[in-house]
């Protein structure tokens, strides 16, 4: 029900004048539907944190991920935790002093001194061979989940749904950027995500600068799949081709459920 603030100050004679136009105006505020959730509504973002999971992890359960720890071999050391948090690029050194501005002396604490050094490399060194074994153990702390939450957050997802909205994109257009910012970054090299969105502005318009949404959905992907090629380690463009560009194809701007992609061969499904 929509519930309109209205001034009851009217003349028992104005009143009766204006009960037919009352009556109509509450009736087509009844037929206006209510705006679709954004990708920070709490059940769009379920599912987007299970979307990621399927390219990152091979799993929608993403809580599942606190834990993970592993050099991929894509140069950035290790990538770990529910968003791929890299010894390489900073984010897991701002997540672990996170951690520790919160719980001084935590099991990773110590690796703080390593952690600086060897960012913007894929050095190991300070911490081999103990490092994969405490990422595990503070795993299991819920101070460190929530840390994992909040860098996530603060990074990735809250800069991709804000500039999603002021690009007038909906729920899957929002979802679209934060899946390009989780693996591309917000740098200013070439094929950040910002740098992907400028490419993409140079063939469409977003809906907020009169632009068609799918048109420029589309012209995003495309600029998405070139950055992705520029590097070997994500040269598998299937977490777009089979997934997101489905469900644009099938005009599902809201990121509503039943949904059903493919990353990397694999099936998933959302109901």
């Amino acid at each position: 029900m929509v519930h309109t603030s209205r001034r009851t100050f009217l003349a028992v004679t104005g009143a009766l004048a204006a009960a037919p136009l009352l009556a109509s105006q509450q009736a087509a505020a009844a037929c206006t539907p209510l705006a679709a959730a954004g990708l920070d509504d709490p059940a769009k973002k379920e599912i987007a944190m299970k979307l990621v999971s399927s390219a990152e992890n091979s799993s929608l359960d993403w809580k599942a991920q606190y834990k993970y720890i592993e050099d991929i071999g894509d140069g950035r050391g290790y990538t770990a935790g529910i968003i791929g948090f890299c010894s390489g690029t900073g984010d897991m050194l701002d997540l672990v002093e996170l951690y520790t501005d919160r719980k001084p002396g935590n099991v990773l604490a110590k690796y703080l001194p390593a952690l600086r050094s060897v960012d913007g490399s894929d050095s190991h060194t300070g911490l081999d061979p103990d490092y994969p074994k405490d990422w595990r153990k503070a795993a299991q702390d819920t101070a460190f989940q929530q840390a994992q939450n909040d860098e996530r957050d603060r990074v990735y997802f809250d800069p991709a749904v804000k500039q999603g909205k002021t690009d007038g994109l909906r729920t899957l257009g929002q979802f679209i950027y934060y899946d390009a910012i989780v693996m591309h970054g917000d740098g200013t090299d070439p094929t950040s995500f910002r740098n992907i969105r400028k490419r993409a502005l140079r063939t469409a318009q977003p809906p907020a600068q009169g632009g068609n949404e799918t048109t420029y959905l589309n012209a995003f992907l495309d600029a998405r799949v070139w950055a992705m090629k520029q590097e070997e380690a994500h040269s598998d463009t299937s977490r777009v081709d089979t997934a997101q560009r489905v469900f644009l194809r099938k005009g599902n701007l809201d990121l509503d459920p039943p949904l059903d992609w493919k990353v990397y061969g694999d099936s998933y499904h959302i109901g």
